[in-house]
């Protein structure tokens, strides 16, 4: 059975009671959450990213790029920019719901003492360093935790880890955050989430997944780990490739890619087809090339 993670159903129509939008002085599409107000700013380079400002209360029509500190990835259009504040404000409403306590107390976490704590349930408790953070469950808790994503430890860090605890405890997260979490463990573990839900994802649906394939697909291949715009041959970029892309391997070998073709490479990188893509010897752009003394 395959997963149907991508649903065919219309898409639900974006609840935005409370937000006001409106153009900002110098043209940005704004809008405002309570106290946050969030913009759609346009970098030097062309692209578009939301941007965000925290109690600001002058009126959005007077507001100027300059207001704007936060940056939170790229947008595409203005479509997308309504529905990022949609989600936002879904999710400012789903927080005011729930009975989470921020405190301080005084514990020992694997990174460093806590600085600030986050009581999200009687044991749930999520804390925060100075250097980094993730959640602390009671024994009850933890045991509650699936067989194939539970810890032996009751620490589950942030960047990743966090997720586990969203999906094993749904109703102490907001709507926004179980759908992060929900992807966050399809990336991350996509065994147990498979075994789980028993089925099988489709690829695309999953980073470790779909990496495990590329890697094995080409085990025996040459794939670039290091690459630089030639400055002995125009349009090209030369790379420095092993066989699977393992740096440990050693037997490091260059060759010469045109550089459309490069930009054009997958998220696992780019493989050498013999074929099409003749070793290199001659000259390089590479200073830790041109220091062996080799004569390339």
């Amino acid at each position: 059975m395959t997963a149907a993670v991508q649903s065919n159903m219309p898409a639900p129509t974006p609840d935005i009671s409370g937000v006001e939008f409106a153009i900002s002085a110098d043209g940005l599409p704004v809008a405002r959450i309570d106290d946050l107000v969030l913009g759609m700013v346009t970098s030097t380079s062309g692209f578009a990213f939301l941007a965000s400002a925290v109690a600001v209360r002058r009126p959005l029509a007077d507001l100027t790029r300059a207001d704007f500190i936060g940056h939170d990835g790229r947008v595409a259009d203005e479509a997308e920019f309504r529905a990022l504040v949609a989600e936002t404000a879904a999710h400012k409403r789903d927080l005011a719901k729930l009975k989470r306590v921020q405190t301080r107390m005084s514990a020992s976490t694997p990174w460093g003492g806590s600085q600030m704590a986050v009581i999200y349930a009687e044991g749930v408790v999520s804390h925060s360093t100075a250097g980094h953070g993730g959640f602390h469950l009671s024994a009850d808790r933890n045991a509650r935790v699936h067989l194939l994503l539970r810890k032996e430890t009751p620490w589950y860090e942030e960047d990743c880890e966090w997720a586990i605890v969203a999906i094993s405890f749904p109703e102490l997260f907001t709507g926004y955050e179980r759908s992060l979490a929900e992807k966050t463990v399809r990336n991350t573990w996509p065994d147990a989430w498979e075994a789980i839900h028993r089925c099988v994802l489709a690829g695309g649906e999953s980073w470790a997944k779909d990496r495990r394939a590329f890697d094995e697909r080409h085990a025996a291949d040459f794939v670039v780990t290091s690459a630089i715009f030639s400055n002995h041959h125009a349009g090209m970029t030369e790379v420095v490739a092993v066989v699977g892309g393992d740096r440990r391997s050693g037997g490091e070998r260059r060759f010469l890619v045109p550089c459309d073709e490069y930009a054009s490479r997958g998220r696992f990188g780019f493989v050498i087809d013999p074929s099409r893509h003749v070793e290199y010897h001659g000259p390089s752009s590479f200073i830790g090339w041109r220091s062996r003394g080799s004569g390339s």
